[in-house]
């Protein structure tokens, strides 16, 4: 079934539901390690080993909230109610996850556990209908991707101001404290993402229903079993498993960027820079998913953009210390690859919700679980990825807040780069087995 085009306002709404999820995202990827590390001051290997456990739990909590979700029934729908009622407490955990209690490190570490575990578990109950909503406004695949090019353009749009900011909200509020300015600035981001999520919610609407949906049971047995079954789904599987990958690259680069640009280029007041324009070139790639999708068929463009991703990184590692221009110019040209990848990934996703319908005669709503067990996997990337930057770290001998020897520093460009080019081509093996084509797609609209 092809539905009327979905209005820009609209999909301008939807994008900014994910401006606000971006806030903690790019937080969470780009400072929490080097937070923990340096302001809040446990090890390296115990946030290591925090990132990687929290994120393990909240992602067996996906398949839990995809469920929940996708049984909902309220006047507003299935899934843009979750946009109203988690708002306020995603606003709420953000600050207490970077307050710095006056306390020993013991209980630092308990705290640390307890405040972030809370976050991700409201991120996940407003991420995954948030999710889920943008592949029920419309049932159109190209439509789709479209919405996801808003959306990530949105939200890269939304990371770039948050990581140009934070870094200067933190020093203003803080006086040169940080531990007194990071729970302020979570504060004017949290304020910043309650707004975002209200519009989304506003302005925004289902259109897609299963017409089986409201005989699900809402029983932990079967919210299980649906995730179960999507195992039988091989295209699904491809795209999970993709995903892992790409997030497991993205986090290790995530987290060491701190340590990149502080430690070995001695630039640490050019970070928010770096940052915030490797998000800016992502907004012109999220973009141009929505201009090529017209064009080339997106898996393609999705195969030729993950073997650019791949050479700009191997360009990473034979930088000098002097070269902090040329490191920046190959990274905002790999954001733009990497964000021309992510918008059409979000959009294959129901892509294989709707071949699960046809090919497989799959029973009842699945959208809402199949983007938990998309995220799931996305999660469990990001805790292998942040888990492995900080292990790593500490293998290479990284010390908080001293000078870093010569092999401590060429072990941080070996993370920073190593994670995409090693998983870039496992991801581009893999997109040899999905089959879901623009031309395919023509069969389960």
């Amino acid at each position: 079934m092809t539905i009327n085009a979905i209005s820009v306002k609209e999909k301008i709404g939807y994008g900014l539901g994910d401006t606000a999820c971006n806030i903690v995202f790019q937080i969470v990827i780009n400072f929490l390690l080097i937070f923990y590390t340096d302001v809040f001051g446990i090890s390296a290997a115990a946030a290591g080993t925090l990132l990687l456990v929290v994120r393990l739990f909240d992602g067996f909590t996906d398949p839990i909230m995809g469920g929940i979700a996708d049984r909902t029934t309220s006047k507003f729908g299935k899934y843009r109610p979750y946009l109203l009622w988690m708002a306020i407490p995603y606003a709420i955990l953000g600050v207490l996850a970077f307050n710095t209690p006056d306390t020993d490190t013991a209980t630092k570490l308990v705290y640390a556990y307890i405040t972030y575990t809370l976050l991700m578990t409201v991120y996940t109950a407003i991420n995954i209908p948030y999710s889920a909503l943008g592949g029920v406004m419309t049932g159109d695949s190209s439509e789709r991707t479209s919405i996801q090019s808003y959306r990530f353009s949105l939200a890269m749009l939304g990371g770039a101001l948050t990581v140009y900011l934070l870094p200067k909200l933190v020093n203003y509020f803080g006086n040169g404290s940080e531990a007194s300015g990071y729970p302020i600035a979570m504060g004017v981001f949290g304020a910043a993402a309650v707004i975002c999520f209200l519009i989304s919610f506003a302005t925004t609407k289902e259109r897609v229903v299963s017409e089986n949906s409201q005989s699900q049971s809402m029983g932990l047995l079967s919210i299980f079993r649906d995730g179960a079954d999507l195992r039988k789904n091989s295209q699904w599987v491809i795209i999970a498993a993709i995903t892992f990958f790409l997030l497991t690259a993205v986090a290790m680069r995530g987290s060491v960027t701190g340590f990149y640009i502080e430690y070995f280029f001695n630039e640490k007041d050019r970070f928010g820079q770096f940052l915030s324009l490797g998000m800016l070139s992502g907004v012109a790639g999220a973009l141009s998913a929505n201009f090529l999708r017209k064009l080339y068929c997106k898996v393609s463009i999705f195969k030729w953009a993950s073997i650019v991703t791949v050479i700009l990184h191997f360009g990473f590692l034979p930088l000098s210390r002097e070269d902090y221009s040329i490191a920046l110019i190959l990274s905002m040209a790999a954001n733009f690859a990497h964000m021309l990848v992510t918008a059409i990934l979000f959009s294959m996703v129901p892509d294989t919700v709707e071949y699960g319908k046809v090919a497989l005669k799959t029973v009842g709503n699945r959208m809402a679980m199949s983007f938990a067990g998309h995220l799931l996997a996305l999660k469990f990337g990001i805790a292998l990825g942040g888990a492995a930057a900080g292990w790593s770290l500490a293998y290479v001998g990284y010390v908080a807040n001293a000078e870093q020897s010569e092999a401590t520093l060429n072990g941080i460009v070996w993370i920073y780069a190593g994670g995409p080019i090693v998983f870039g081509f496992i991801i581009i093996a893999l997109l040899k087995s999905y089959i879901l084509t623009n031309a395919e797609m023509q069969k389960y609209s």
